[in-house]
Parts: structure tokens; C-alpha cells; sequence
């Protein structure tokens, strides 16, 4: 009898073992789709566009432009938000200037204007905003000739003042160290910011010249006539970098205080072996190599955002991508931080799932830069396919930069839902009041919620449309559903208004 009991216990046991089991296992498993399922209301979600790897050298304006068109459709259904398209890859322009020439990676020759003419710029940003994408100019401030150009037109600036720029490596280099260069370069960024509706003007990560073995910097007599005082070479070329930065940052806001200035620097500010404070890595460096202080620029606030250029996988052993992400997480918060993403890399590795993974960790990591969008379109490996169905299922709003302003627009007026017929209801509210750009409303959002559903308009799931219209047009259903619609304001740095509220039956 006593066997009996024993062994009926020691089965109780087992069943209540594997029920604490699968309860374990099935708190872990929602957990992982919560946090899976989780989409951010604001995040950056970007894409490099750029020129310099001559692919649309040979194209006709309408093979180009049919290009962009097919790749900001596939941008736009994986959920990128933003666009950064390389509009002055090397002292040129791809739009009409009267400071720099037609760039060649546009036409095939430098000074050249395109057949049948248009505006690359203008155009991209016109496509952008229909698709609520922003759009951020990419300049490359100090290169003037990159390797494979061998012909320059009369109007460059190397060929009009060959005494500002240096050679290095085959390039030519707009030397840092003259306060003209400084000058020119911001010159012609007031006429980009002055003559088109950008939302940003972006630079990367060329400053100084990537070291050569062989190359020297020709700036000694740069460094004679202005160290400043400044003993140090080393140091005189940052702070020449840095007066630089300062200026670009005063010279776009000056001019249009809602247009954003961003930087992708190298993915890699020092080394601990250099500085107690750097990361646990064993590369280049923007602050020895590149004399670009970049955690000065975030503290000071010289930029608006931080693009760093963490290409590498988790477990390189000379760049960890876990290591750079919180390293720059917790060193570079003063600005919001969006992620270089090597898209061709991470699938290389596998990593797509376990370098997202890591993004919740890391708070002021706002956002994610693909480099580069034709990988994203062509969907290597699956990753488009990834973000699209999973980690930017819902759209996003652009992340908030209260340093620049916490003022929203005041709420939509007069929202009203009406039938235009049997078949089509539509809402239609009228833009708030507001005589300037921190109230003027530049667009709207539409959520949408179930009969009983909380109102609540931080969940990103429940936004069905951005939109520059003043109406939505509803889906019809058989009549019986009831819904509240919920419609808000958004400026130009995209500060939301209170939400009206106005209830329909689908």
C-alpha cells in the first residue's frame, strides 16, 4: 500500500513539474513576443542613398529617376522613415549651383547638366514627402576630389584656389586648417538650407583623411600662420575640426531652426588602451586618426543626432557591435543616437535578430541608419523582409528633440465624420491656428480604436495613416462595428498636438 502511495506521489510530482514547466515556458515565450511585438511610437528608420559608387553613371534622367521611384516604394513598405541622399560627394552638386559644379557621378562629367535637365534633389525630396519620409541632404564637407575623378571642371573650387586644398592619397582635401574652407563649405550649405525644404543636412565621417602609410598632411603652413597657440599638432587639427562643426551647426539653424544636423562619424571614438574612457577596441579612431572630437560636438550640442558606424559584427574581435553599442550609449547620450547599420555584414554573420535584440538595452539609441538602401531593396538575406513583418511592422514618428523644441501645434479643429455618399465616409478636421513654425501644422496622424479599447495614442499599433491631407477616408465594413477615431497635429520636428476624437460606424 505504501509502494502505492509513493509512487502515485512521485507522479503528481512529474505532472506538476511539467505543468510549472509549461507555465515557465509559456511566460518566457509571451515575454519574447511582447518584446518582439513591441513597436516604438518615435524611431529613426533610415537609409543611405548615395553616389559615389557611380551607380548611376550612364543612366538617362527618366532610368534614374524610375530607379529612386522603385527604391523608395521598397523603402517605404519596410517602414523606413527617412531618407539620406548624397547630393555633394566631392566639392559638387546634384542640383542646379552657383557655387560648385554639376557633380559627374550625376552626368558622367563634371560641370555638366543633365539631359533632360532636372533637380535630383528637389525631386527626392517631393518623392520623399508624399511618402512621409524626411528628407536629409548628405554633404561630404572637406573631400574635393576622390580617387577615380581625373577631370575637373573650370568653376571647382581646386581649380579656382589650388591653394586651399592638399593631395592625399590621389584625393584632393579642402584643408581644415583654413578658416576660408570653413567658410566656403558653410556657404554653400546656407544656399541648400535657404533654397529647399530639407529636413535635415547630414555629413559622415570624412574629416581629416583616413591614414595611408606614406601620406603626410600637407599643413604646415596652415599650422604656421594660425596654431593658435596650439603646441600640439595633433590637437591644433581638432580644434580646426571642431570651429568647423560649431559654425555648420549656427550657420543651418540661423537660417531654418527646424532643419536637423546630423553626423556618422567612425564607429569608434578610442580605445581603452588610448583613454580610460574609450571602448574595448582595437581599431582606428576618430579622435587620433580622423581629429574628430565627436563626443565634444553631442556635449556641446553641435549636432542634432549621432549617426555612428558600427559595421562590424557581435564578436569581431577588433570592433565588438555590443561593445560600440553601449560604449556610444552611454557615453554619447546628450543627443539622440541612430545606429550604422552594415546591412550585407549582418547578414553575413547572422546577427539581424541578436543585434536588435540589444537595442532595448541601449535608451538613447533612437533610431537605425541601413547602409546602404540598395542592399535593403535587393533584401539580402531576408533582412527587409525582417523589418517589414516584424520590427517595423507599425509606423514611426520621428523621434523627439526637445533641445531644439518641446512646442507642439495646437489641436485639429472642426473634425467632423461625413458620408460623401453611400459608399465613402470620410473625416475632415481644419489645421490649427499658428503663426509660426512651432505651431504651424506640416501634417497628421490618424489612430484608430475598437469599440472598448483604451484611447491611447502612445501605442504605435493603433496609428493607421501620417498624412499632409486635412481628411481621411475610411474603410467600409457591413455597418455593424463602432470605432474611435483619434486625429492629431504634428509640426515640423513633429511635436504632437492633444487629440480630438470623433466616432464612426463601419
Amino acid at each position: 500500500m505504501m509502494e502505492t502511495v509513493k509512487r502515485i506521489g512521485k507522479q503528481l510530482r512529474c505532472v506538476n513539474l511539467w505543468r510549472v514547466g509549461c507555465l515557465v515556458f509559456l511566460i518566457l515565450s509571451f515575454s519574447h513576443f511582447l518584446n518582439i511585438s513591441a513597436q516604438p511610437k518615435r524611431e529613426f528608420r533610415g537609409a543611405w542613398i548615395q553616389c559615389v559608387n557611380g551607380q548611376w553613371l550612364g543612366m538617362s534622367t527618366a532610368k534614374m529617376q524610375q530607379t529612386l521611384t522603385d527604391q523608395l516604394n521598397a523603402l517605404q513598405r519596410m517602414g523606413v522613415n527617412a531618407i539620406i541622399f548624397q547630393v555633394r560627394p566631392e566639392a559638387d552638386a546634384l542640383y542646379p549651383s552657383e557655387i560648385e559644379p554639376w557633380s559627374r557621378f550625376l552626368t558622367g562629367q563634371q560641370g555638366k547638366a543633365p539631359t533632360p535637365y532636372w533637380d535630383p534633389l528637389q525631386w527626392m525630396i517631393d518623392q520623399c514627402h508624399a511618402r512621409n519620409m524626411e528628407l536629409h541632404a548628405w554633404i561630404n564637407p572637406y573631400r574635393a576630389k576622390s580617387k577615380t575623378t581625373s577631370v575637373l571642371a573650370a568653376n571647382h573650387i581646386s581649380m579656382l584656389h589650388p591653394e586651399r586644398v592638399f593631395t592625399y592619397d590621389n584625393q584632393l582635401i579642402l584643408n581644415p586648417g583654413l578658416q576660408e574652407n570653413r567658410d566656403y563649405i558653410c556657404s554653400v550649405v546656407a544656399d541648400i538650407v535657404r533654397r529647399y525644404d530639407v529636413d535635415g543636412i547630414h555629413y559622415d565621417d570624412y574629416f581629416y583623411p583616413y591614414p595611408v602609410a606614406g601620406q603626410t598632411i600637407q599643413d604646415d603652413a596652415a599650422y604656421a600662420a594660425n596654431s593658435n597657440g596650439i603646441r600640439d599638432r595633433g590637437d591644433w587639427r581638432r580644434h580646426q575640426v571642431n570651429l568647423f562643426v560649431k559654425q555648420l551647426y549656427e550657420t543651418v539653424h540661423d537660417i531654418k531652426p527646424w532643419v536637423k544636423v546630423g553626423v556618422s562619424p567612425f564607429g569608434i571614438y578610442r580605445n581603452k588602451k588610448n583613454d580610460p574612457n574609450g571602448s574595448a577596441t582595437n581599431g582606428l579612431q576618430n579622435y587620433d586618426d580622423l581629429y574628430a572630437d565627436v563626443l565634444l560636438w553631442v556635449n556641446n550640442g553641435w549636432v542634432d543626432y549621432n549617426v555612428p558606424q558600427i559595421y562590424w559584427e557581435i564578436g569581431n574581435r577588433a570592433a565588438d557591435y555590443d561593445e560600440l553599442i553601449h560604449w556610444w550609449n552611454r557615453h554619447a547620450a546628450n543627443r539622440p543616437i541612430y545606429v550604422g547599420e552594415d546591412i550585407e555584414r549582418t547578414v553575413k554573420f547572422g546577427q539581424q535578430e541578436r543585434k536588435m535584440a540589444l537595442y532595448p538595452d541601449c535608451p538613447h539609441v533612437e533610431g537605425t541608419v541601413l547602409w546602404y538602401a540598395k542592399a535593403a531593396v535587393d533584401n539580402v538575406g531576408g533582412y527587409a523582409t525582417q523589418l517589414q513583418n516584424r520590427y517595423w511592422r507599425t509606423p514611426a514618428l520621428q523621434p523627439l528633440m526637445p533641445f531644439l523644441s518641446k512646442t507642439a501645434p495646437k489641436k485639429p479643429r472642426k473634425v467632423k465624420a461625413l458620408w460623401m455618399d453611400e459608399t465613402e465616409q470620410v473625416i475632415f478636421w481644419t489645421p490649427p491656428k499658428g503663426n509660426n513654425w512651432k505651431r504651424e501644422a506640416t501634417r497628421y496622424v490618424i489612430y484608430r480604436f475598437r469599440k472598448g479599447e483604451t484611447v491611447d495614442t502612445n501605442s504605435a499599433s493603433h496609428i493607421v495613416a501620417t498624412t499632409t491631407d486635412t481628411f481621411y477616408r475610411l474603410p467600409l465594413g457591413d455597418g455593424t462595428q463602432q470605432y474611435t477615431y483619434v486625429v492629431t497635429a504634428l509640426n515640423r520636428l513633429q511635436n504632437e498636438s492633444k487629440p480630438v476624437k470623433v466616432k464612426v460606424r463601419l
